[in-house]
């Protein structure tokens, strides 16, 4: 099977590239390097002793995306490429919805035109809103998001429900992700993102190896245990799994899939902190700070679907995605150094 990977140097993309590959996938990856390095596709292919085919390229150009699938005898698609800080689009909205909904219609419209009928979308636990109750299961209520980030993926899942519905031979998985977190066992993947982090670990990670002076830890006064936000934390490689799972079952003909994918328990804030200096036995300082937009109180997942449906469990704990997670921060700036 050859799969296009859009964002496929990126976090997320990257780790599931390596799951692909070593499960016998060839990959085409198209990444232009917004919030990637492209290095990784060395990395990638020093763990998997494969070189996946590369494009710098927009997926929102359509004349450059048609140059690809014209090429490449592509079969499916995982669409990884979007911009996705919640905090950057309450301020920077347009950017995020020409972006993240210009690249997803450019790809049906060319799986439409080359007749490639499998796509994993990169959806979001954000679709769900303000829940009204956790665990949060496929079917609550898909509400309006608090951030414009969260909603290009409200329309990206409707888009993709009303073209299943004509589309009858289109077979989409939407992949409802929690909060990815760790790195690759072999230190050579992680989450590095370019400029300062929009993420709570990789923010964790910088003030740990001394980059940054501490944490800001956005609110202490939402309704949970602690005060501070309680999101589901799962660890890159499980959810990389999840995605060669779901192309599986887009090969049975499933039609369109919708699943969460977690770990079906919710830790805050200040957990994470303290599960961050178990697991490496570095103190981390922060600072409590005012809320920020589009944040919400407590987001974790039911993940029974996800186990019935695709034989999806977690490998790994909190504390391993921690553990791991700074490893690979040491050794980046090992490399950075040399």
């Amino acid at each position: 099977m050859k799969v296009l990977v859009t964002g496929g140097l990126g976090f997320i993309g990257s780790h599931t590239v390596v799951q692909l590959i070593e499960d016998g996938m060839e990959i085409v990856i198209v990444d232009n390097l917004y919030n990637s390095k492209i290095d990784v596709l060395d990395r990638i292919e020093s763990i998997t002793k494969v070189r996946p085919t590369y494009y710098n390229a927009d997926v929102t150009d359509k004349e450059e995306m048609e140059k690809i699938f014209a090429k490449e005898n592509i079969d499916s698609i995982i669409h990884f490429a979007g911009y996705k800080a919640v905090g950057e689009s309450c301020v920077k909205p347009l950017m995020y919805y020409r972006n993240n909904l210009d690249s997803t219609l450019t790809l049906l419209e060319l799986m439409e035109e080359y007749h490639v009928n499998n796509m994993v979308f990169s959806s979001s636990a954000t679709i769900y809103g303000l829940p009204d109750s956790v665990p949060l299961t496929e079917s609550s209520p898909r509400k309006e998001a608090t951030s414009p980030y969260g909603e290009t993926k409200v329309m990206i899942e409707r888009i993709l429900e009303d073209v299943s519905k004509v589309h009858k031979e289109f077979n989409i998985a939407i992949l409802r992700y929690f909060n990815p977190i760790g790195a690759h066992k072999s230190h050579l993947l992680g989450e590095d993102p370019n400029g300062l982090p929009n993420n709570l670990l990789p923010y964790i990670n910088k003030v740990a190896v001394g980059l940054l002076p501490y944490v800001n830890v956005f609110g202490d006064d939402y309704d949970t245990p602690d005060g501070t936000g309680v999101r589901d934390y799962i660890h890159v490689v499980d959810l990389a799994k999840g995605h060669l799972l779901a192309l599986r079952k887009l090969e049975k003909n499933c039609g369109l899939f919708v699943c969460n994918l977690g770990t079906g328990k919710g830790t805050s804030v200040l957990e994470i902190i303290h599960d961050f200096e178990v697991a490496t036995g570095v103190k981390i300082p922060y600072k409590i700070g005012p809320r920020r937009l589009g944040d919400i109180a407590t987001n974790y997942a039911s993940t029974d679907l996800a186990k019935k449906e695709l034989g999806f469990t977690c490998d790994f704990t909190v504390l391993d995605a921690c553990k791991d997670g700074y490893d690979f921060q040491l050794a980046e700036e090992k490399r950075r150094s040399k």
